[in-house]
């Protein structure tokens, strides 16, 4: 690794040309390699999402882990260190809902991966599908993106979500955690035959499901026969049991208020997704300790006599009603770069800033439950960071340098390496 913020100027011209010429053509992101020895950065604002900020502080981390953080700490012989005095240290941005990875080109169906066929597919699992050369992955990368949980959709249960590194050569290398939740689309409420239609299928498929459980853990009991494996069925007992979450797409108000009261009937760990009209039900969340992914935050009114900021204004409402909520920002993967804009207009309508940097960090780990890996800035936790030259919510904020467990990204994406070429195509014109 290199000091990242300090050029060396001043060289002769034949080394300057002998420097050029050994310079690679700029190409897209190329994964980083394992961290090979210690790494300390030095002299930066440390926000540590909780433990407080930290001023002229260090964070030292070895083999992909932090090891040591604070004002005083012992860097051993031999590592590398970083100068980052003037600059801000954060945890690298959580996107908690997005089809990065797994979605390309909308109108090249070969590009796009998000359902499967049939209506309930919980057996998907969507880092199968997260595809690690999308153009997408570097773009969210290099804007502080360092983990997105790549959502599938379609159908009624869509299948499981899987929180994905933004740096790597395969799926198997990116995927952080598997299986952070099962996605279930809430049938939309206006027509009420296809609404019955989709909560009868559901409810069908939730008892059989039931059942199944039932006669697995009875299975070598007297009088029990024998039953065949089910992949569905399977999957779902996680969910039955409470070990993973459901994910409950639900952003209309009867949309909301529908699923709550079915989820609380089956007994059944939920967590909010899209939650447009979540503001107007928010004591309720708050009282049943429902958590809410919010998204997107910049977006219109639904309703002719809403005002105008109403989206804008909900991320306030759910933070002083006491909801654990994180901002998902837009699903779509070409737009998940655009994730801290949406924090950054909550500021604007109320969110207090250090409210909103959680909302995409520690809060966001804390409901997809990735806590114990990312989120914050601890001993023990992976080094998965950014520097920057401000708050990561600010419009005019540059991410300068991503750690992934340590491994040091090489800051190249598509708009960067375009903007390389045609720098070199003025510069040639001039000559």
């Amino acid at each position: 690794m290199k000091n990242i913020f300090k050029t060396i100027t001043g060289l002769t011209l034949p080394v300057a040309l002998l420097l050029l010429l050994a310079v690679p053509a700029v190409q897209a992101q190329i994964p980083a390699p394992p961290q090979e020895g210690p790494v300390a950065l030095v002299g930066g604002t440390v926000h540590t999402m909780s433990d407080g900020v930290i001023q002229n502080g260090t964070v030292l981390f070895e083999d992909g882990k932090i090891t040591a953080v604070g004002t005083n700490v012992d860097i051993p012989s031999g590592a590398e260190v970083i100068d980052v005095t003037g600059r801000y240290v954060y945890p690298g941005l959580i996107h908690a809902s997005t089809t990065l990875g797994l979605t390309e080109i909308g109108r090249l169906t070969e590009t796009v991966d998000l359902n499967e066929y049939g209506n309930i597919n919980p057996n998907v699992r969507a880092e199968v599908a997260f595809h690690p050369e999308s153009e997408h992955v570097p773009t969210a990368s290099v804007n502080g993106i360092t983990t997105a949980v790549s959502t599938p959709t379609g159908g009624l249960i869509s299948g499981r979500a899987a929180a994905m590194m933004t740096n790597g050569w395969t799926w198997e290398q990116m995927t952080l955690r598997s299986s952070v939740g099962m996605m279930l689309n809430w049938p939309g409420m206006g027509n009420t035959r296809s609404r019955d239609e989709a909560l009868n299928e559901l409810q069908q498929f939730i008892d059989e499901a039931r059942m199944y459980q039932a006669v697995k853990y009875a299975a070598g009991e007297r009088n029990v026969p024998r039953h065949l494996h089910d992949v569905r069925l399977e999957s779902m007992i996680p969910v039955l049991e409470g070990e993973m979450p459901l994910f409950i797409r639900a952003s209309e108000l009867r949309q909301i208020q529908s699923a709550i009261a079915w989820a609380e009937k089956e007994k059944l760990r939920i967590v909010l997704v899209g939650g447009r009209d979540a503001g107007y039900v928010a004591d309720q969340l708050a009282e049943k300790n429902i958590p809410v992914i919010l998204t997107p935050v910049i977006s219109g009114p639904a309703r002719l006599w809403e005002g105008y900021d109403e989206s804008y204004t909900t991320p306030a409402q759910l933070y002083e009603a006491g909801v654990e909520f994180c901002i998902g920002g837009e699903s779509s993967a070409a737009y998940a770069f655009r994730l801290s804009h949406h924090a950054g207009s909550a500021v604007a309508f109320g969110l207090p800033e250090e409210e909103a940097v959680k909302s995409l960090t520690i809060n966001a780990a804390r409901i997809l439950g990735i806590d114990d890996l990312v989120g914050s800035i601890e001993v023990g936790k992976d080094a998965t960071l950014i520097v920057t030259n401000g708050s990561p919510v600010e419009l005019w904020t540059n991410v300068e340098q991503v750690f992934i467990q340590g491994r040091q990204d090489d800051m190249m994406d598509k708009q960067r390496r375009l903007y390389e070429k045609y720098k070199e195509k003025q510069r040639q014109a001039a000559m």
